[in-house]
């Protein structure tokens, strides 16, 4: 007997869609959070945890039938899967394939943790951050977001 499993589809195709793989493992559930996809929408999701990825080791993957990404919401999953590729199916094959791109500054996608931050005031001011090696920069108040950066995603 031997432990090797024999290798197949975990998750049937979709006709039409969109697939996020290469997502950091241990994400996916964040980046339905960001794409607000409860399970209470008629749209058919299916999500892989720990997958196992020659490249990574580890890796999710999330299969949206029936919609495209907007750049917006590429834009906060690059966030927290900076590795991660956007794959718009249509008729069953791969249409498109591109990669995330982290922006160099992003405007009301992360919400500041400082509470005395202006942007977390009546003011009418729209979060607004840098992008650093470090992690995020408070255009406003120079917080850095350098950890849990899902958790401040708008």
């Amino acid at each position: 007997m031997t432990d090797e499993r024999p290798q197949g589809l975990l998750i049937s195709p979709i006709r039409s869609g969109t697939v996020i793989d290469h997502i950091t493992a241990g994400q996916a559930l964040n980046v339905l959070r960001i794409l607000g996809i409860t399970g209470t929408t008629a749209e058919s999701v299916s999500v892989a945890t720990n997958v196992a990825s020659g490249l990574v080791g580890k890796k999710d993957i999330v299969k949206i039938e029936n919609r495209e990404l907007r750049k917006e919401e590429v834009d906060r999953i690059a966030l927290i899967a900076p590795n991660a590729t956007i794959n718009i199916i249509r008729e069953f094959v791969v249409a498109e394939k591109k990669g995330v791109e982290t922006p160099a500054e992003l405007s009301g996608v992360v919400r500041c943790p400082n509470p005395g931050c202006i942007s977390n005031t009546a003011e009418p001011a729209r979060s607004r951050f840098i992008v650093t090696p470090n992690g995020l920069r408070c255009h406003y108040c120079d917080w850095l977001v350098t950890k849990e950066i899902a958790e401040h995603i708008l």
